[in-house]
């Protein structure tokens, strides 16, 4: 990662911080992989609501959103890294018992949103599957159960 990417995903870490705190985090190392993880689904939903037809497809917000995607991505493995709990968090402990397979879903997320072919709606519509399936994948055996 360069250091203008570095820069950029910790920008929208920092502004993210704000638009997408959960209510009653306590642990600050926890409210930034939540808020990590924010960036995530925001710039996955500009990308999926393209994709579906919910909203006009734009390829400079595709490809915007689609960087910010593959830059929250990859840093997944390095704010998740510290062994931190806080009662709202939806980390399961097999984060830190598997790191391995967590960073490889991590990287395959990384990997899905850095090949996502923004040009076209049809690139988008095609590598979304594959964003949506990473997602699937590490929320299944990293995230506790939603109700």
């Amino acid at each position: 990662m360069t250091i203008s990417t570095k820069a950029l995903t910790l920008g929208l870490i920092c502004a993210a911080s704000i638009a997408f705190a959960k209510e009653g985090v306590q642990n600050p190392v926890v409210k930034t992989r939540m808020d990590t993880m924010g960036v995530i689904r925001v710039n996955t939903a500009v990308l999926g609501d393209m994709a579906a037809g919910k909203a006009a497809f734009d390829p400079a917000k595709a490809t915007e959103a689609a960087a910010a995607l593959a830059a929250a991505a990859s840093t997944i493995p390095q704010v998740f890294a510290p062994e931190e709990t806080d009662p709202v968090s939806e980390a399961l402990p097999d984060i830190w018992m598997m790191p391995d397979e967590f960073s490889t879903k991590a990287e395959t997320l990384y990997k899905a949103a850095q090949s996502l072919d923004t040009a076209s709606l049809d690139g988008v519509k095609a590598g979304m599957g594959a964003v949506g399936g990473a997602c699937k994948s590490c929320h299944e055996t990293f995230r506790m159960k939603q109700n």
